[in-house]
């Protein structure tokens, strides 16, 4: 962004999105979904007509920058096909059980610089595939699994912000935030959320497919919640936050902050992790970030939440269990030491701290390892992990002391351009050293299906598939192609 571009007093015309479905999951044979639109507040209230129920009321959310924010509620069939006009189109909505039904996953939605500038038919190009896939076989619901946005060019936004970010971590807890400084970051991530949106596969599958969304540190700023206590709680680390959960709970969770859906375990508190029960099966959402600092991922708040979400998920249940960054990976220790002590390296020191493998989290990553073994092994019902960013595909399994497996998938990303391939073979090479915490619980890293490497640097999204109650997996490469599908146990 040029100095030209930057807003000292914000100001637009009113912004455009959606519909953007926000899946609330099934009860009593309902599935409940949310369409989610923005519309310059100038114009009407919008209109949406469900096909047999006639035309729904509009509720109105918020209104910011001269863009207003409307919600539909639309209860649909569990188990049937359901359609909705909106502004001249119409869309069709698949259900998502009791019967087959197929789910996308995608992760890692863009790139640190210049996002938007990229041609939209190399940005998008696995954003194609996936509409392309959907028109012939359709999805009933997607997961995006964190960083949907990336927002880094926010610190751009403003010559405050710009020279917040040039000070001493020190010096940048004490700057004060100036209010031209704070509605130039809303505008920013109210804005970036409108273009992400608009563009033309996301925003034709996000207006037929229900998403269970749920940010990460690019959602936000990179590194969110790794970074030192100064950056995070001074005025303007705070400003950035609260701006980012603002458009975050808009856009991708359909709500305001008073108005949180009643799916949430934690509603009042600082964690936006949330369960959706499906006929079978079940996703459940920690928020990795609200809550996490350099020495954990998940605070008091979360760890209650997740608990709980798993303690009352329907006994045998299929749970995918959506972690924004991987739960069994290689052992990151070796790559801290040299980040301590290698000046050129300690840029990736937030990375690495993010991951739960980090030597700061590991007494968390035991608990998160124990907690999700301990499920599945008591025969509440298999669980299986679906991460991304990490800008790979790769898999993961720990055998459990039944003979049963835990899988983790990790898909990312799929905007994101694929990393050097040397970064590939360091994570291979860490991989072959094994790290498993848990004894009599051994975790491995696998090739997918007819891949000759664990780890695939290349742009993918993921797709899931149920046939009665048996699961599969299939990772779409950008140049390999189709992965045969993976049995899920």
């Amino acid at each position: 962004m040029t100095q030209a571009q930057m807003h000292d007093a914000p100001a637009s015309a009113g912004f455009r999105a959606g519909p953007i479905l926000v899946s609330r999951g099934c009860s009593e044979g309902v599935h409940h979904v949310d369409a989610i639109v923005a519309r310059p507040s100038a114009e009407p209230a919008p209109s949406l007509t469900l096909d047999g129920h006639g035309a729904l009321e509009a509720k109105h959310l918020k209104d910011l920058f001269e863009t207003s924010v409307w919600r539909f509620s639309l209860d649909l069939p569990e188990n049937a096909p359901a359609s909705y006009d909106f502004e001249g189109e119409t869309f069709r909505i698949m259900p998502p059980g009791p019967a087959d039904a197929r789910i996308a996953y995608v992760s890692c939605n863009g790139q640190e610089a210049g996002d938007m500038d990229r041609p939209l038919e190399e940005r998008d190009a696995m954003w194609d595939r996936l509409a392309a896939e959907h028109a012939v076989s359709p999805f009933a619901l997607i997961m995006e699994g964190g960083d949907q946005l990336y927002a880094d060019d926010v610190l751009q936004c403003h010559p405050d912000i710009v020279h917040w970010n040039t000070l001493p971590d020190e010096e940048r807890g004490t700057m004060a935030l100036s209010e031209a400084a704070q509605n130039a970051i809303r505008l920013f991530y109210l804005e970036r959320y409108c273009l992400t949106y608009s563009r033309p596969a996301m925003r034709h599958l996000s207006a037929e497919v229900p998403g269970a969304m749920m940010w990460d540190d690019h959602d936000i700023i990179d590194g969110w919640g790794s970074h030192p206590a100064p950056l995070l709680d001074g005025p303007v680390g705070r400003g950035l936050f609260e701006a980012a959960r603002e458009i975050f709970l808009l856009f991708q969770l359909g709500a305001t902050e008073d108005d949180l859906p009643a799916a949430m375990p934690d509603r009042t508190g600082e964690g936006l992790g949330y369960a959706l029960r499906y006929p079978g099966y079940s996703i459940v959402v920690p928020d990795l970030r609200s809550e996490r600092r350099l020495e954990r991922v998940l605070g008091p708040k979360g760890w209650a939440g997740l608990e709980r979400m798993l303690a009352e998920t329907p006994k045998g249940d299929r749970v995918f269990l959506m972690s924004s960054v991987p739960v069994m990976g290689p052992r990151l220790s070796w790559l801290e030491f040299v980040a301590d002590w290698v000046e050129p390296a300690r840029k990736y020191e937030d990375d690495l701290r993010d991951q739960w493998q980090s030597r700061a989290h590991r007494e968390e990553w035991i608990r998160l390892l124990k907690l999700l073994a301990n499920h599945q092994e008591s025969g509440a019902g298999p669980i299986t992990i679906v991460s991304g960013e990490i800008h790979l595909a790769t898999r993961g399994e720990m055998r459990l002391r039944d003979g049963t497996h835990l899988h983790q998938l990790v898909s990312s990303g799929i905007a994101h351009r694929a990393p050097p391939k040397a970064y590939a073979v360091v994570l291979t090479m860490l991989a072959r050293l094994g790290e498993s915490p848990l004894p009599k619980r051994k975790i491995r890293l696998h090739r997918l299906p007819s891949i000759k490497t664990v780890y695939v640097e290349e742009r993918n999204f993921m797709t899931l598939s149920r046939k009665g109650r048996d699961w599969s997996a299939e990772w779409e490469l950008e140049d390999q192609g189709r992965t045969p599908p993976l049995q899920l146990q």
